[in-house]
């Protein structure tokens, strides 16, 4: 089977990429611009976050389906509007231990298509979240609407939301949902790889319960059929350095800049990487 996704930024690499999760979680305010950003320049090569629906249909990047936990309100996300959504407080929660720092400098709920236009040809890793179908049609519209088809995956827990990404557009690239990485998984035990995938790749835990997902052996089988694995989420050093041995294709970190270290560090250990620039282009 050949690289299925050959050209799109955050599967065909000759480098494992690094991607912020929630943008940089440990960097700033999860699921902002201002983590967005931190991320990026910590040296992430994309970034991996999460979204909701709005009151009005809009697509806003939030991970839970309330505010209570990131913001200075409270309630349902689905309840305010995009533009309410904006004018709350999401940097209220963060950097308790250094006297919260983002706390009343303007840091909102984005708009997925802020992010979209903020960041043109950045690898992003869009996760859907929760049962609602219109979240897929709405996110894959401004997929199509940014061209951004070549450095959007859309990636999803529910089958179901998954499947409906990829009947609104065939141009679309997701990665496996729960179902689909199950059977990959199971498969992987008899050194099997996926049957007629429809996704482009994997963004995983190491293990998942009672099941270990990623093993040197579900990578190489994976690697083989051109299916990179992103594993998250990947904070420790040691852990970052062990997966990248194992052929991993990114590391999804709180700390960025840990994991862009490390990967500059696997990648001056290749043979020859000196005399073919593999540090300077990293």
């Amino acid at each position: 089977m050949p690289v299925r996704a050959a050209g799109h930024a955050a599967f065909d690499s000759p480098r494992p990429l690094v991607f912020g999760h929630r943008g940089g979680l440990a960097l700033a305010p999860e699921n902002t611009l201002a983590a967005f950003d931190a991320g990026l320049d910590a040296g992430a090569d994309g970034l991996e976050l999460d979204v909701h629906l709005s009151r009005d249909g809009e697509v806003v990047a939030i991970h839970d389906a309330t505010l209570d936990r990131t913001t200075n309100a409270s309630g349902a996300v689905a309840s305010f509007t995009a533009r309410e959504l904006a004018g709350v407080d999401a940097g209220f929660a963060f950097g308790a231990s250094d006297g919260y720092p983002y706390r009343g400098r303007g840091v909102g709920v984005p708009r997925l298509a802020d992010v979209l236009e903020r960041y043109p040809g950045r690898p992003l890793i869009v996760e859907l979240k929760g049962e609602d179908e219109a979240l897929a049609h709405e996110a894959v519209a401004l997929v199509r609407a940014f061209d951004a088809f070549g450095h959007v995956c859309l990636g999803s827990f529910s089958d179901r939301v998954i499947d409906a990404a990829r009947r609104a557009d065939a141009r679309v690239v997701t990665s496996a949902a729960s179902r689909e990485i199950r059977w990959a998984l199971y498969r992987s035990w008899a050194r099997l790889a996926p049957l007629r995938p429809r996704f482009f790749g994997y963004q995983v835990p190491e293990t998942s319960g009672l099941y270990t997902i990623v093993t040197p052996r579900f990578v190489g089988i994976m690697r083989r059929v051109g299916l990179p694995v992103h594993v998250w989420v990947v904070n420790r050093a040691d852990d970052m350095r062990r997966l990248l041995t194992w052929g991993v294709g990114g590391l999804i970190s709180d700390r960025p800049d840990i994991a862009r270290a490390e990967v500059g560090a696997f990648l001056a250990q290749r043979p020859g990487a000196q005399a073919n620039g593999t540090r300077a282009g990293l």
